[in-house]
């Protein structure tokens, strides 16, 4: 007999001690400590006698320096080699960087245990090594939301700029020209701008489009169709954003999902003369296709910020492109955003030295080696489910409501679900994200981004030696890339189970299938019928795709059916089209389990 018990979201305490029964992990490696590690714990504060020291290795605000000099040591050091930093390093207990300076596993060990903190004074941590940076235990934060007005702003000047040919304009008048007529540009008022990536920034550029008299529309499958709705904004498909916009303004991280976003096939459904501006990463766009485009005429004129390699080659077609703008990476350099991102990354630094929780942690030391003994095969289950999950969402509404089921035989007391609910929230967050998440930072993260996460117990008879029966991850109020997903109460529902210590997806919708979580997923719906597994697998084996596990859920013999299929390497559209052909197939989806986030 099974009972239901109904837990509310909780978000982790300050207060924790480090005696709790589950201490902070990260999320990116399951592997124990290095047994010379073993006794590092997350929870790190100064000697009770001295200070400790923060090195500040790039230049950093004023204001910034004189909260860190309040409570630490500050040692400014500017312009270090690696080899300097090295030497320095096993004196500091705290490091500040901005984006040149390079944090590499040799700097960790080098600090021989010392160094607690790293702080870059900025979004992205390219330059920091997370997973050396976790195994020496030492806490890595970052300073993501002071740039934010910046970054509006720029995109703005860029759009206003490349609308009003002010840059070519200006450098053509400083040559002793005066073309009035060549440099005739386009009115803003009544446009349309698509907005792709409606987090801060993008908001913050709808909010000053708005302003301008532009028709705002903008694509992210996170945000909360309530907010954009509030600044006037229309949430649509990435499709159609791209196919009616006069202009796009790109906002998006750079993930597998969003490398390249912009090339030559999505070009190519874009209205004849639309004008681009990027602030965001330089990976999102195909620079090659980019030219092509503006040779072609399809894209009138470009505007950015950001580029795939920093700086440029000299000899860059799109930068030497005639309608193109270029700045050198401008969004965070004002005066403002830069005291701005020097208090939030002292005050994240000096926060984490007390022992205090850093809502703007990227990563966190593991958990002791027993306690994941028995979770990780859990926790492997609980992120694939959560990537499965939003990876079967469709449409422009954004994911707002998931609700979290775990069956167990384990009294509630006994379990606890921070790790497992955390690991949801990554894989449900980190496909389509470039912000890190742990059991540090996951419930901030999700209600940052309008996410609200509830948990119930089902508790079960039977032997609590097993910590978990199975998991399930329910998201609801949004339509689905895959209808057979969508269960008899209407959301979008997958559940799993770990067997053999091999996390199993054991449920789609109302469809039960039995298929390892290894690789990646190809879900088919079809008429029960003979022969299709052969069908299905013929058209694989030809196309050298490993077949890793298959299964077959159906309502009733020669009704409905779903087949999963386990598939090692990625098929091809053609591939995927070919099964799709087939006259018994009525949909199918293919779901990647190992993407990891790009920074």
């Amino acid at each position: 007999m099974a009972m239901k018990t109904t837990l509310s979201l909780r978000t982790p305490s300050p207060s924790l001690s480090l005696s709790s029964k589950l201490p902070f992990t990260s999320a990116f490696s399951l592997r124990p400590f290095p047994r010379r590690h073993r006794n590092l714990v997350f929870i790190v504060s100064a000697s009770i006698n001295a200070k400790p020291t923060v090195l500040v290795a790039e230049k950093l605000g004023e204001a910034g320096l004189n909260l860190l000099k309040e409570f630490a040591n500050v040692d400014c050091s500017y312009n270090l080699t690696a080899e300097e930093l090295c030497t320095k390093i096993s004196l500091c207990d705290a490091l500040i960087v901005r984006s040149g300076t390079k944090v590499s596993r040799d700097v960790f060990e080098s600090s021989a245990g010392r160094l607690k903190v790293v702080g870059r004074a900025g979004v992205g941590i390219d330059n920091v090594d997370l997973a050396a940076a976790t195994e020496f235990g030492c806490l890595v934060v970052n300073a993501p939301t002071a740039n934010t007005v910046a970054a509006a702003e720029h995109g703005i000047a860029l759009l206003a700029a490349m609308a009003r040919n002010v840059a070519q304009a200006d450098a053509s008048v400083k040559s002793g020209k005066w073309l009035r007529n060549k440099y005739v540009g386009v009115s803003l008022v009544g446009k349309t701008l698509a907005v792709l990536g409606f987090g801060k920034v993008g908001s913050e550029v709808a909010r000053r489009a708005k302003g301008l008299g532009m028709h705002v529309i903008a694509h992210d499958p996170y945000a909360p169709a309530d907010r954009a709705r509030a600044i006037g904004v229309d949430l649509v498909s990435f499709d159609e954003a791209i196919s009616t916009a006069d202009f796009i303004s790109l906002h998006m991280p750079l993930t597998p999902s969003t490398a390249k976003v912009l090339n030559d096939e999505t070009f190519a459904k874009m209205k004849k003369g639309v004008r681009i501006v990027n602030v965001a990463r330089g990976g999102v766009i195909d620079e090659d296709a980019l030219v092509r485009a503006l040779d072609a005429g399809t894209v009138a004129q470009a505007a950015l910020d950001v580029f795939t390699e920093e700086p440029p080659s000299k000899d860059s077609k799109l930068i030497l492109h005639e309608q193109v703008i270029a700045t050198p990476h401008l969004g965070a350099s004002t005066t403002e955003a830069q005291e701005g991102v020097a208090i939030e990354i002292a005050e994240a630094v000096v926060g984490a030295l007390r022992g205090e929780l850093a809502a703007t942690a990227v990563n966190a030391p593991m958990v002791p080696a027993e306690v994941l003994t028995e979770l990780k095969p859990f926790v492997d289950l609980a992120e694939k489910l959560g990537r499965l999950a939003v990876q079967l969402v469709a449409g422009g509404s954004g994911v707002k409501t998931v609700k979290v089921t775990y069956a167990s035989s384990r009294a509630p007391d006994d379990l606890d679900t921070r790790l497992l609910r955390a690991m949801i929230i990554k894989g449900l967050i980190e496909p389509i994200s470039s912000v890190f998440v742990n059991l540090v930072n996951a419930d901030f993260t999700a209600k940052q981004r309008g996410l609200r996460i509830t948990e119930e117990r089902v508790i079960l008879d039977g032997s609590p030696e097993n910590p978990l029966e199975s998991i399930q991850v329910q998201i609801a109020n949004v339509e689905s890339r895959f209808a057979s997903a969508i269960s008899d109460s209407g959301e979008i529902k997958v559940e799993g189970r770990v067997k053999d210590g091999i996390a199993h997806l054991t449920r789609v919708g109302s469809f039960e299938v039995d298929v390892s979580l290894e690789g990646s997923i190809i879900l088919c719906r079809q008429v029960d019928q003979p022969g299709m597994i052969g069908k299905v697998g013929s058209i694989l084996g030809q196309e050298n795709i490993n077949v890793s596990f298959m299964s077959v859920g159906r309502t009733a013999p020669r009704k409905q059916a779903v087949m999963a299929i386990g598939v090692d390497e990625q098929p091809g559209k053609e591939v995927l089209k070919k099964i799709g052909d087939i006259p018994a197939v009525e949909e199918l989806v293919f779901l990647k389990l190992q993407d990891k986030v790009v920074t």
